[in-house]
């Protein structure tokens, strides 16, 4: 199957001109501004923005198609600022990394399901939207280390784990309670973060799988348990099956066993490269 990326990338470069550059700016810019007209009209001016598909459809209000988007999901002037500019942060990352063209179209395939979602269920939010900035950046960077309150170093990767653990949590709960339209927000939501990174998703879930297969395949246990009794009986752990030298005899030498060799022979970093496979 083709992937995403490659058809993608030549769509994007067919048509520089669909970029809006500095897209995250704008975005971020523009619910500071409704933030604070809404300081001045006690929640009036964004009541104006948010998505209605009553109000879209049968008064034509159009602009709300868009204005949704800069609804301030926090009114809380610490949470506000923080979470404004750490996905200003993401976006601009995110734009740095694909290019104007390829970022503006991965928000707008998200911004297009929202819509969708919105006219079927009555109304929808910017809110999972943005998480899909923080998924896509966690997949492209995930050793990249944060500061967490300003002072915690975290790795973005444990972030998006506890992100996604909500996120699971958040459609149980609606499960639970039958809120079937809020179970299906948030996948709607990130409907274009599947989309852009299903292959990436695809062969992590087939590591995953084979890694849990390893683990707990017959070999592996068998191998777990030679290796405590071989340092039980023998003193050392490790011992080449060429020259037969130990971890005990040098403990600063690395050891490894060979995968094509019929049954658990370990070699020294000398001879791992360097040895006839035993059959």
């Amino acid at each position: 199957m083709r992937s995403v990326d490659s058809w993608l990338d030549r769509f994007c470069y067919k048509h520089p001109k669909l970029g809006i550059p500095n897209l995250m700016t704008i975005l971020v810019a523009g619910t500071a501004l409704v933030y604070l007209m809404d300081l001045f009209s006690n929640g009036m001016f964004s009541a104006m923005l948010y998505f209605s598909p009553t109000a879209i459809l049968h008064h034509f209000q159009l602009w709300r198609l868009v204005t949704f988007l800069f609804v301030p999901l926090s009114y809380e002037p610490f949470t506000l600022v923080l979470s404004l500019y750490f996905y200003w942060w993401i976006g601009r990352s995110l734009e740095q990394e694909w290019g104007t063209v390829k970022f503006t179209v991965f928000y707008a395939c998200g911004v297009l399901f929202n819509i969708i979602f919105g006219f079927l269920a009555g109304g929808t939010s910017a809110t999972y939207l943005n998480l899909s900035l923080f998924f896509a950046f966690a997949s492209l960077y995930p050793d990249l280390q944060v500061l967490l309150f300003f002072i915690i170093p975290v790795k973005v990767k444990w972030l998006a784990w506890i992100d996604a653990a909500f996120f699971a949590l958040t459609i149980l709960f609606n499960l639970i309670n039958l809120n079937f339209v809020g179970a299906l927000l948030p996948l709607v939501a990130i409907l274009n973060y599947v989309l852009f990174f299903w292959s990436f998703l695809r062969d992590f879930t087939l590591r995953t799988f084979r890694r849990a297969q390893h683990q707990n395949s017959r070999q592996t246990i068998n191998f777990k348990k030679a290796a405590r009794e071989a340092r039980k009986d023998k003193g050392y752990l490790h011992k080449c099956a060429v020259c037969g030298i130990t971890d005990a005899d040098d403990p600063n030498m690395e050891f490894r066993y060979c995968s094509k060799c019929n049954g658990y022979y370990c070699y020294c970093m000398n001879h791992i490269n360097n040895h006839v496979h035993i059959q």
